[in-house]
């Protein structure tokens, strides 16, 4: 895992998405769509949590859920109580929420985490919609 925050351009040009991470995130979202189509918005997000954890492993998707992610600063290794909601078999990270609305701090948290663990793909999830379509976003890096 790279672990030091990398402040390059990130208007570089780079490779595509591998078709491996991108059959991940759209079983996440498939399950995600599941989980929405059974409880409905206005849960908390540990329910979605653990509610789309539980349709992963149903379907054999490896992943972590709740990743302490350390950051280097000043080249020391801090543990400041980042986490990680969902880590889809270390090549996806599933951040989910639970809010009237998504927002730009919600995006800049998600490219963060892309950044400090070198993965390029994200999916910023907000059960809290009435169509769970409207809540989903793919962000990459």
């Amino acid at each position: 895992m790279n672990q030091e925050l990398n402040h390059k351009d990130t208007k570089t040009q780079r490779k595509a998405i591998s078709e491996e991470t991108n059959e991940l995130a759209r079983q996440v979202v498939d399950s995600a769509f599941k989980v929405h189509q059974t409880l409905g918005a206005g849960l908390l997000e540990s329910v979605y949590e653990a509610c789309l954890c539980h349709e992963l492993d149903k379907r054999g998707i490896p992943f972590q859920k709740q990743v302490s992610l350390p950051i280097v600063y000043d080249g020391i290794t801090l543990e400041a109580g980042l986490r990680l909601d969902i880590w889809v078999d270390k090549q996806l990270i599933v951040e989910l929420k639970a809010v009237e609305k998504l927002n730009d701090i919600h995006t800049a948290q998600l490219l963060t985490y892309l950044k400090l663990t070198g993965n390029r793909l994200g999916l910023l999830i907000n059960f809290n919609t009435a169509r769970i379509k409207d809540g989903i976003k793919r962000v990459i890096l």
